[in-house]
């Protein structure tokens, strides 16, 4: 894809390391893979989310974290937690649109307040040594939140720009509006990459040759639902292995059956396959059962 940047956008109870290893070991293709955002919770940064961003786990697979953060303090924390672990690349999440992070000013409804913005800006100018990246949206309830705060985007030191060109509002409903995206890319001073609706290779090439200015693209829903996307290998051997990995290492760390099968129910949940065979994987409520709707799935898939 002409050296193409090619990002896995991260999706909180899905894409974790273990998910993200499994891809990269058995399908690759991707340039970097984004962690779940890093968030403050009760006044602390979740040790949940740094189980996840813990370099030990994400040795060898090409990893970003994400953090998300309602002002410059908060972005301060993460940061500074983050660079504590060894991490040298933080992307920052300005597009997630659930309700409650927008309400309390993060993700999207971040685009609302500029002077944080500016509060941000400030930070990343303070720590040179981190390569930073944003992801946002057109706005959260108006495509004008989006262009005020443009001009203070771009005196960010960014390597680029992820831009979903959806308002924050729409959730992931409605169409993506490309044109809207067109304008944002105009008078974007950084390098922009493109999220939102791409299924298919083929959707990838006609961005590209829409736009050849384009960095890349960030795949998410659409990776989810077919992992084997960005290669030529069969889809169920893809499956096969993969689900080996995560398998493994659920079975291995968590304990009982229902925490178990919550887990594993989620690399399935996204998947582009029968809807039969996936019923069955997903009513499955003890291993034993799971373990044959598997089976049975990977006759047919």
């Amino acid at each position: 894809m002409n050296n193409l940047y090619i990002a896995f956008a991260p999706l909180q109870g899905y894409t974790d390391a273990i998910y993200r290893r499994a891809h990269w070991e058995c399908v690759g293709g991707v340039d970097e893979y984004y962690t779940p955002f890093v968030r403050i919770e009760k006044g602390e940064v979740r040790k949940k989310d740094l189980r996840d961003t813990d370099p030990e786990r994400n040795a060898g697979v090409p990893t970003v974290p994400q953090v998300i953060a309602r002002d410059g303090d908060e972005f301060a924390r993460l940061c500074e937690t983050l660079q504590t672990q060894g991490w040298g690349r933080i992307d920052l999440n300005m597009g997630c649109p659930f309700p409650m992070q927008v309400k309390v000013g993060r993700g999207s409804g971040l685009l609302q307040h500029p002077y944080r913005i500016e509060e941000i800006q400030k930070e990343m100018q303070r720590r040179p040594e981190v390569a930073f990246s944003v992801k946002m949206r057109l706005g959260q309830e108006g495509m004008d939140e989006g262009l005020a705060v443009m001009p203070i985007i771009n005196e960010m030191p960014l390597l680029h720009v992820t831009l979903h060109p959806r308002l924050g509002r729409q959730q992931y409903k409605g169409e993506v509006d490309r044109e809207a995206f067109g304008r944002f890319m105009e008078i974007c001073k950084h390098p922009i990459v493109y999220n939102g609706d791409i299924t298919t290779i083929e959707e990838v090439h006609k961005l590209q040759q829409r736009w050849p200015d384009l960095k890349g693209v960030m795949l998410g829903r659409g990776l989810l639902a077919r992992p084997w996307m960005l290669s030529d290998k069969e889809p169920r051997k893809v499956l096969m292995s993969m689900h080996d990995i995560v398998y493994r290492h659920v079975v291995e760390n968590l304990c009982g059956d229902s925490q178990i099968l919550s887990r594993l129910h989620a690399f399935w949940e996204y998947l582009d396959m029968p809807h039969k065979q996936k019923k069955a994987i997903m009513k499955a409520t003890m291993l034993p059962r799971y373990r044959e709707a598997v089976a049975a799935a990977m006759q047919v898939v």
